[in-house]
């Protein structure tokens, strides 16, 4: 049996001020550090083998708060495939004014749909399509082999790692949300199969930012 932790990172300097960030390499602001601690204070009981995260700031500034806290120096892996959703022409744009210009609706159509794709950017199908095999072919061999795999990234990777987890539905997945810093961790055993589910660290936030 093996543990694989996902790790929403902490809220960033856009985050807080509501705008969508997709590709844009925004770092964490002093609060996005203190969730990456509280991340870190969650899973301190697990044995941490390898680390994975994108090679967004805000991703990898997470992993690096949390690496501190658990003191663990282990192999770390960096792969775009782990980006956040690419917002194409939403990006850096307030998704609250984009709510109130173009309706309920749409606006949900934009920030959760499952094969939405944004004008200039992605759907989470997309992010999906490449999330997917990036795990299957890197992350699930480690946890086969029993070791424990920590990955830190973004809120609709996670959405769709998730998603493929738990086999959640294409229309159901629009109700997931991960608030930043929020800690999934689940046992996986040694054909793959996911066997328990926690959530470590939650935030009350989560989706109205």
């Amino acid at each position: 049996m093996a543990y694989l932790a996902l790790v929403r990172h902490g809220q960033s300097k856009w985050n807080a001020e509501g705008l969508w960030t997709g590709w844009t390499d925004i770092d964490l602001n002093e609060k996005g550090v203190e969730e990456a601690q509280t991340a870190a204070e969650a899973i301190k009981d697990i044995p941490f083998s390898i680390a994975h995260t994108s090679d967004l700031i805000r991703a990898k500034h997470t992993l690096d708060e949390i690496l501190k806290i658990l003191k663990l120096n282990i192999p770390v892996i960096i792969d775009k495939a782990l980006r956040e959703k690419n917002y194409g022409d939403y990006a850096g744009k307030n998704k609250w004014q984009v709510k109130e210009q173009v309706g309920e609706e749409e606006f949900q159509k934009i920030r959760r749909s499952w094969d939405y794709v944004l004008p200039n950017g992605e759907s989470l199908l997309n992010v999906y399509e490449r999330v997917v095999p990036y795990f299957e072919n890197t992350i699930l061999k480690d946890l086969k082999l029993g070791k424990n795999v920590l990955v830190s990234t973004h809120g609709n990777t996670l959405r769709a790692l998730v998603k493929y987890l738990e086999n959640i539905a294409d229309d159901e997945i629009s109700s997931l949300e991960v608030g930043t810093g929020e800690v999934y961790l689940y046992a996986i055993d040694e054909n793959g199969k996911v066997q328990s589910k926690e959530i470590r660290s939650t935030n009350p936030n989560a989706g109205k930012i």
